[in-house]
């Protein structure tokens, strides 16, 4: 049996044909899906589609693991005038000095899980404030998509504003400590470890890889969130956690349970994917996580919603824009326990709506290297007209800004 490497990776990831529709059938399809006319239900941010010199643009979010102690200091020395009160907002509205755990760590206090995850969504958020009050970077007029992996989403929401960043910064918080008290909580009733681990295979290879895991696991193909899943022992709550591109997927849940499902696979299923555990003691998106679900359901009942947002948010879940105030609160909480389709909401903006530059904010290079593969990036290349950018360094702005010029109108 291969044996899982040691290699610490981030959570959210080891590192075709476009057909675009107009932004008016865009709408037409989501009135179409129960939403109110565009006329009444879209803000005068979401440009239609009747001028053709608009490239299509959509801003991405990083998730768990791109954590790192100092990962604000060259944003405070660069733009004290942004960034030092941005912080102190932070601690404010968290009572809990996260900026100095950010700035001085220790890591392993800044890696708990509630420290990380409203870590890296205030870090997001305080490069896109950057933007746009030290760039003059006008969101509304430069962007048509948002989403973001996993707690990204979170600063996704935000953006879009669909919810204050107040808000979603204490939800984040909130859920986070109820997740890092359901891993306590399993690894302490069944006595052995939790967390999660990526799976790399051929990319033809997936579909059938994720099949026959379902097989194994007991479950149908769309059945990951069941509820009756949630009654059975922790030890056997093992799920697909993400879907992150056309040859991974990130397992999640007893690491003694995938080790065996491992096994199976590849003695009775014909797939040998290579394995590597992430650098997480917590199995995100699996059934262990129902009382982080429940939360959150009862702190969205008491969260103000708007609903249209700036311009459509992408659901980890559904793949698509979220469609109404009451598919946001029941597929944000689900995302508790349910699968990650980063690579599905990826595909959908490529290649059914005709996405051509991605801008990916926040810490670390994950989010654009993965988002980069799956478009036809490869290194600074443009993506047919367009480009993907990650911005998670001052310098790093001005490419992208020059981009942004260079390719607007291109079709």
């Amino acid at each position: 049996m291969r044996r899982l490497t040691n290699r610490a990776v981030p959570a959210s990831l080891i590192c075709p044909n476009r057909h675009a529709i107009p932004r008016s059938a865009f709408l037409t399809s989501l009135t179409h899906a129960g939403c109110q006319s565009p006329g009444t239900n879209f803000r005068a941010g979401w440009r239609l589609a009747s001028s053709n010199s608009h490239t299509q643009t959509a801003l991405f979010f990083p998730g768990q693991g791109v954590q790192r102690v100092g990962m604000t200091s060259a944003w405070l020395d660069a733009f004290p005038r942004t960034c030092t009160p941005f912080l102190e907002e932070v601690d404010h509205i968290l009572k809990v000095p996260l900026s100095r755990i950010i700035a001085e760590g220790p890591n392993s206090t800044l890696t708990a899980t509630e420290n990380a995850q409203p870590a890296i969504m205030a870090t997001s958020i305080m490069i896109l404030r950057v933007l746009e009050a030290d760039f003059g970077f006008k969101t509304p007029e430069r962007v048509d998509f948002t989403l973001g992996h996993s707690l990204g989403e979170f600063a996704a929401l935000v953006t879009a504003q669909h919810i204050r960043y107040q808000d979603a910064l204490r939800m984040l918080r909130r859920r986070a400590e109820v997740v890092a008290r359901c891993s306590r909580e399993a690894a302490k009733s069944e006595g052995s470890g939790y967390g999660m681990v990526a799976l790399v295979c051929e990319p033809n290879h997936l579909a059938s890889l994720i099949e026959t895991i379902n097989e194994f696991l007991g479950y149908s193909s769309h059945g990951a969130h069941e509820d009756s899943s949630y009654h059975v022992p922790p030890i056997e709550q093992v799920r697909v956690a993400n879907i992150n591109s056309k040859n991974q997927l990130v397992l999640s849940g007893n690491i003694e349970r995938i080790n065996t499902l491992l096994v199976q696979l590849r003695q009775f299923g014909g797939h040998d994917p290579r394995a590597v555990r992430l650098s997480t003691d917590s199995p995100f998106h699996s059934p262990i996580m129902a009382p982080a679900a429940k939360i959150m359901r009862e702190i969205l009942d008491d969260t103000a919603i708007s609903f249209p947002g700036l311009f459509p948010c992408i659901s980890n879940i559904s793949s698509r824009p979220f469609e109404s105030v009451a598919d946001l609160k029941d597929l944000l909480a689900r995302q508790c326990v349910e699968t990650v389709r980063w690579w599905d909401s990826i595909k959908y903006l490529d290649q059914d709506v005709g996405v051509r530059r991605w801008i990916g904010i926040g810490p670390g290079k994950v989010g654009r290297n993965l988002v980069g593969k799956e478009v036809g990036m490869r290194g600074r290349d443009d993506v047919r007209g367009g480009g993907v950018w990650g911005i998670s360094d001052p310098r790093e702005i001005d490419e992208m800004l020059k981009g942004l010029e260079e390719t607007e109108g291109l079709p």
